[in-house]
């Protein structure tokens, strides 16, 4: 059985995303757990994720599903426009079992990572209903003037002219969120203590080789490491919050459990796509629509 069930696995993966999702019995299993025309809606946006980026074409369907299907039972878009979570390819090792001896061995393979945008943090956040307010921004060169972590005071001057404040150097990064209750809690990282973080979590980043996210886009995995930690700490956690962290960076096992890959030496590197399904947009919440909604930095 555990034979069949590997050159079944192998027959799956020799075919393209779109004929392995309509497959009757994968489509059954995607149907099961989403059901009828949401199913179908759920195919179409898992392949165009997917043609939209070569790298991701060369992953392992089953990765690919999984990460697709935690996305959807967060009630998360895999939209890139949206950025609210991404499948990011990778190289990882897997156990597989040889058919000739019957032995468990590693095997390198391709396979989709699961990452939560900062903006899927904010959207699973809201849904809790306990946040009147919920912002994070970008402190720029010559606008703060003092932070108080004793009492969680934060004083600052920003700069109106919108083109002169995004071109300006950032020196540090600022969240806070405030209960329907009223209680309140803020955070301040310096652009160095940031720094030293990726430095220390993403041996890709340390090396500086240039395609992990860090490097792209400092500013949103910056964004992210501030409410990760103000909300794990602080934060009341919903159920789906807690999924969502704990799928954060990992891969999708075939049985449910999780891979976790670092996002640096084992990222699939050397083209142009080799990154998530899109760049998360080079926007600050403090423009950004949703973070507007929910409270300004002051």
């Amino acid at each position: 059985m555990a034979v069949k069930n590997q050159l079944a696995a192998r027959q799956n993966q020799r075919l393209g995303i779109t004929a392995y999702l309509t497959n009757d019995a994968v489509k059954q299993q995607i149907n099961k757990v989403i059901g009828g025309k949401n199913g179908d809606r759920f195919i179409s946006a898992v392949v165009s994720a997917v043609q939209t980026n070569p790298s991701l074409q060369e992953c392992t369907n089953q990765s690919i599903l999984s990460g697709a299907l935690l996305g959807q039972s967060l009630n998360l878009s895999p939209s890139p426009q949206l950025g609210q979570y991404y499948l990011v390819p990778f190289n990882t090792k897997v156990k597989v079992r040889d058919p000739e001896t019957g032995r468990e061995v590693e095997k390198w393979v391709k396979a989709a990572q699961f990452q939560l945008g900062y903006k899927g943090y904010i959207q699973l956040a809201i849904r809790s209903g306990q946040y009147k307010k919920l912002n994070v921004l970008a402190i720029k060169e010559g606008e703060l003037i003092r932070y108080d972590p004793l009492n969680e005071e934060i004083e600052v001057q920003l700069i109106e002219d919108e083109e002169a404040r995004e071109a300006a150097p950032t020196v540090g990064y600022y969240a806070m969120f405030e209960y329907t209750n009223g209680f309140r809690k803020t955070l301040y990282w310096s652009r160095k203590k940031m720094e030293a973080h990726a430095e220390q979590y993403s041996k890709g980043y340390s090396a500086k080789k240039g395609y992990t996210f860090w490097e792209k886009n400092f500013d949103g995995m910056a964004y992210k490491t501030m409410l990760r930690q103000l909300i794990s700490k602080w934060g009341i956690m919903s159920i789906d919050l807690v999924e969502a962290m704990e799928g954060d960076m990992a891969v999708i096992n075939e049985d449910g459990s999780k891979s976790y890959v670092d996002n640096g030496d084992d990222y699939i590197e050397g083209t142009a796509e080799s990154v998530p399904v899109s760049e998360p947009e080079q926007t600050t919440p403090a423009t950004d629509p949703a973070a507007t909604l929910f409270g300004g930095a002051q």
